[in-house]
């Protein structure tokens, strides 16, 4: 057999065609360049003034050296907003180490961990909030003698305890919003009509106020209800003219019952008066009986005899009879008679 040069593989000339190719031969054309430059080390080129005229970077500047400078940018603001936190006068803020309750940041700078090792939220413990009920229209609700009345009415509140607010409840608002609206119902059904649209408001959001927060409380919610204020309360409109006249009749009677009243104080007072009055009369007749005596009838005499007709006559010349029956005072507006006209002399 003829050995053939080159190995196996024949001729490790590429040039000849006679044999297979060793594929460890160089390609015809030379080797291939290597793979194409990465932005980066476009950049880097241009910076160091081999692509342009462009700024050039300190020499001994490299790719690795950048992607360590933009980490530790990139971490000392992950640390600065996540370790460093600013409470508010009226915040607190609820610590949770992964994702477990630590403590309270009271108002202040205050530092901790970064996230998510430790995470703060921050929660508003003096903004009252107010929820108005409903949120749209009027609320029909039943009362105790089986009436249905238009109701709106707000409730205000605060978080009391921030820990609870956030941790034992999933959906404070909501839950604060369905307390309201359960015990308003409830509290209702116990009142007349006339009381819920009339004298009656007061003591129906004292009430509901006491519900709510002994339902929050089981909760633990953390929640302090501030207030309960009825906005409206109105009877339904087929029946809103006459509960406006049984209304309007109330403000009479209760108009009319004091006017009564200061009656009847200006009666007392008056005779308070002439009891204290009749007292020093008194101690002056003890001193003085007979002066006292006369002089009570002299007073009592004049103001009878003043309103009075009087005639006085005297001895000379007396009539034999004068019709003492038909003289009688004139009062001074009745007007005289007027002549008659057209008649003869």
């Amino acid at each position: 057999m003829n050995e053939t040069p080159g190995g196996p593989w024949g001729p490790g000339n590429d040039d000849d065609k006679s044999g297979p190719r060793n594929p460890w031969a160089v390609p015809p054309g030379g080797r291939k360049g290597t793979s194409k430059p990465t932005a980066l080390d476009e950049f880097l080129k241009r910076a160091r003034g081999a692509g342009g005229g462009g700024p050039q970077l300190p020499p001994g500047v490299t790719a690795r050296n950048l992607w360590l400078i933009g980490t530790g940018v990139i971490v000392a603001l992950w640390l600065v907003f996540t370790s460093i936190h600013q409470i508010g006068p009226q915040q607190r803020g609820v610590v949770t180490y992964f994702g477990r309750y630590s403590g309270i940041l009271e108002p202040g700078i205050r530092l901790t961990l970064p996230a998510p090792i430790v995470d703060v939220e921050k929660v508003d413990v003096e903004q009252v909030r107010n929820d108005d009920f409903p949120r749209d229209g009027g609320e029909n609700v039943l009362t105790g003698d089986r009436n249905i009345i238009d109701l709106a009415y707000t409730v205000r509140w605060r978080v009391e305890n921030p820990r609870d607010f956030v941790f034992e409840i999933k959906d404070p608002e909501e839950t604060v919003r369905a307390t309201a609206e359960s015990a308003m119902r409830a509290v209702v059904a116990t009142t007349t009509l006339n009381e819920a649209i009339g004298a009656g408001r007061t003591t129906i959001e004292a009430r509901v106020t006491r519900a709510m927060q002994q339902i929050l409380d089981d909760y633990q919610a953390g929640v302090r209800i501030q207030g309960v204020s009825i906005k409206q309360a109105s009877a339904p409109a087929s029946l809103v003219d006459d509960f406006n006249a049984v209304t309007a009749a109330q403000q009479e009677a209760v108009a009319n019952l004091n006017n009564a009243r200061s009656y009847s104080q200006q009666v007392i007072a008056h005779a308070q008066g002439e009891a204290a009055a009749f007292d020093k009369v008194y101690e002056q007749y003890k001193l003085a009986p007979e002066v006292t005596r006369r002089r009570m009838y002299y007073e009592t005499m004049e103001a009878v005899l003043g309103k009075t007709d009087k005639v006085i006559v005297e001895t000379p010349g007396v009539a034999p009879w004068v019709p003492l029956d038909k003289l009688r005072k004139v009062p001074d507006a009745q007007a005289q008679p007027a002549p008659q006209q057209g008649g003869q002399r």
